[in-house]
């Protein structure tokens, strides 16, 4: 199926954005696997957990600010590696950055984003109102709200793994991504779509917190019932109207959905099998990868590692159970 043009333009400005900061980019290694297959199998990773701040956040916080003028400040609302990543972004651009956080966030995560020098405000003990309040200030004060996902320079940056992928493999045949927002999968969808469309891309959602997944399934924006999940990055819902939604619509050809066991088997396995220690939203993206084996058997496989930026406190007993 050809692409629609609006895929087209979003894989577009990848390319655009690529040319801006690929200067500012660790371009992450794709780490073959340790396994060994003996059916023409192959697996590979992305690995974005080495990517500066940690996380593939940062590739669409600095193309979202490099397309900004510096004399427009930004505001966002993370307590994680969206936060993080944009903070990081605003010292290399020289914006000014308002990251508002909730009362909640880990003092250790607070501290890390006020020293890159931006100035953090603590509001409420939830992070949905804290990301209403963001928004509220960003039209009281002028600034440019910087969502994590909703908006096609972030998507963009996000993109620009997709066309590293391309140009560090000689064959893709599937990707899997971890699916939060959508912001990812839509910016490596895109990608994929415009310059490989035989690769088949595989979103992956966390049971415990799937609202894109659902939404997709749907075929319009739904809530669904949130809990814990390892995959803490993926975790929340999905703003109304995202462009994520038709976008990821499009761009993916299969959705997992996976429980917290299998995450969990995911996370050891990178770490025993890989020797990689990796954060939950990745050990997602492994555990598709485990669970499809009846598609990806003789194919070319990418796993895309997303982060590691995990709380040692929660993997450390994950890593060290027996499955």
């Amino acid at each position: 199926m050809t692409a629609s043009s609006t895929v087209l333009e979003q894989a577009a400005l990848s390319v655009a954005a690529h040319r801006r900061i690929k200067h500012l980019l660790n371009m992450t290694p794709c780490i073959p696997s340790r396994l060994s297959f003996e059916d023409g199998t192959d697996l590979v990773f992305k690995a974005e957990n080495f990517q500066k701040t940690g996380s593939f956040k940062f590739r669409g916080a600095v193309s979202k600010l490099t397309s900004m003028s510096t004399e427009v400040p930004a505001i966002t609302a993370s307590s994680g590696n969206h936060g993080l990543a944009l903070a990081t972004a605003a010292q290399l651009t020289g914006h000014d950055l308002t990251v508002v956080l909730p009362e909640t966030v880990a003092r250790e995560k607070l501290s890390r984003i006020q020293a890159l020098g931006v100035e953090t405000i603590l509001h409420s003990n939830d992070s949905g109102l804290a990301e209403q309040h963001a928004q509220k200030l960003a039209k009281e004060q002028g600034k440019i709200y910087v969502s994590p996902y909703n908006d096609p320079q972030v998507i963009a940056g996000q993109g620009t793994i997709a066309l590293e992928l391309l140009e560090q493999l000689p064959r893709l045949d599937v990707v899997y991504v971890s699916i939060g927002g959508g912001g990812l999968i839509s910016g490596i969808g895109a990608v994929l779509k415009a310059f490989s469309p035989t690769t088949r891309v595989v979103g992956v959602s966390a049971i415990n917190s799937m609202a894109m997944s659902a939404s997709i399934r749907a075929g319009h924006n739904v809530e669904v019932t949130h809990t814990d999940t390892l995959a803490d990055g993926c975790a929340g819902g999905v703003d109304e109207g995202s462009i994520t939604l038709p976008l990821g619509s499009e761009v993916i050809d299969e959705l997992i959905d996976c429980t917290e066991e299998q995450i969990a088997n995911g996370i050891r396995h990178m770490a025993w099998s890989e020797k990689m220690l990796v954060e939950g939203s990745a050990g997602l993206a492994q555990a598709a990868w485990e669970a499809d084996a009846p598609n990806r058997t003789g194919k070319v496989s990418a796993v895309i590692l997303c982060g590691a930026n995990f709380d040692r406190d929660r993997i450390a007993p994950v890593i060290c159970s027996t499955p």
